[in-house]
């Protein structure tokens, strides 16, 4: 087994399909991710929370506030949320010139969301409550 699938199941992203559920369904041969779905669809809706929004200096709270939603359903959704945001990272940092320090804030309220944080540490006064 992998060094990555092991640390997997040793945080409990990632479970063994139990034995009376191989064969039945679809999944991977080798684990479930559960409630990744949910975190997936958690992240999408303070993305699109954000760009409704359009606040200024809001990005920050929206990206905790994902990442805490997503981290609020378990491991899989822990799961779904470091990888959403590790891969738009990485993505908006080669092509947004916003630079490799908004980058670092933006991860590290990533983070901050994602260890059960309070996303309001970083909601910028004014910002609607309906967010």
């Amino acid at each position: 087994m992998s060094n990555s699938l092991c640390s997997l199941l040793e945080i409990g992203a990632v479970e063994e399909v139990p034995q009376e559920l191989r064969g039945k369904g679809f999944y991977s041969r080798y684990f479930l991710i559960p409630k990744a779905k949910g975190g997936a669809g958690d992240m999408l809706r303070a993305y699109s929370d954000m760009r409704e929004a359009n606040y200024k200096n809001a990005d920050k709270y929206f990206h905790a506030r994902g990442n805490y939603d997503a981290a609020q359903r378990g491991p899989g959704g822990k799961w779904a949320a470091k990888v959403i945001s590790d891969a738009r990272e990485g993505w908006q940092g080669g092509i947004s010139g916003r630079g490799a320090e908004d980058t670092r804030q933006d991860q590290e309220a990533n983070a901050w969301g994602r260890s059960g944080g309070d996303p309001n540490r970083y909601r910028p006064e004014g910002l609607p409550s309906k967010y």
